[in-house]
């Protein structure tokens, strides 16, 4: 394990983030729903997106070294498209989603955004993730934009790495191992109208 941090912006550029996690006595474990009631508290009192992150990262480690049934949690993956999703919370009114995901070894996703903050803890495998800048031009109908975007860099996430996405951030995502590709995953209150899946060949962005 590696254990990494890494955080991702408009420009597509990952790097690392030295983030303080205190080391707390796990006399009790840290119990989804202690974490759930912190997540929380911190959307209540830090409005920037970037702020939250610094503080709901180190929860999530802290979350999954305390209670690994987590890594238990999880759908196999689909034969047709090759992933899954297991919301594992998920309430009316609730502004986060919190899901594991599974990917079938050589899967690769759509070039996407997310339109809201995300974390990415991986939990088993190894997953490549490529990053990518926009570049709007013109507006067209039918929630069509002509964009243009490029190819920044990626980095390949080891069990125990944990990326942190900005609402802007745009990726794709690539299952490297010879076994499923598992991670636990964080999404914040979507905004619909602005989730884009990118072609860089027609330099389109359609609401994905």
């Amino acid at each position: 394990m590696t254990n990494q941090d890494l955080w991702v912006g408009k420009d597509g550029q990952c790097a690392t983030w030295a983030l303080s996690h205190q080391e707390v006595a796990l006399t009790q474990p840290y119990r989804l729903y202690r974490f759930l009631t912190d997540l929380e508290d911190i959307l209540a009192q830090e409005a920037d997106d970037q702020r939250r992150l610094t503080l709901i990262c180190p929860l999530v480690r802290r979350l999954l070294n305390s209670s690994t049934w987590l890594l238990d949690n999880y759908l196999p993956p689909d034969p047709d498209t090759g992933w899954s999703v297991l919301m594992l919370y998920d309430e009316p009114d609730y502004p986060i989603t919190v899901q594991t995901v599974v990917w079938t070894p050589g899967t690769v996703s759509p070039i996407h955004n997310h339109a809201t903050w995300g974390v990415v803890a991986l939990l088993s495998g190894q997953e490549k993730n490529t990053f990518w800048q926009r570049s709007a031009t013109t507006d067209t109908s039918d929630h069509i934009e002509t964009d243009r975007i490029e190819q920044v860099g990626d980095r390949i996430l080891s069990p125990g790495d944990i990326l942190c996405l900005m609402p802007d951030a745009i990726h794709h995502i690539e299952a490297l191992s010879d076994e499923p590709t598992i991670s636990f995953n964080l999404y914040g209150e979507t905004n619909y109208s602005q989730r884009f899946q990118f072609d860089p060949v027609q330099g389109t962005a359609h609401i994905f």
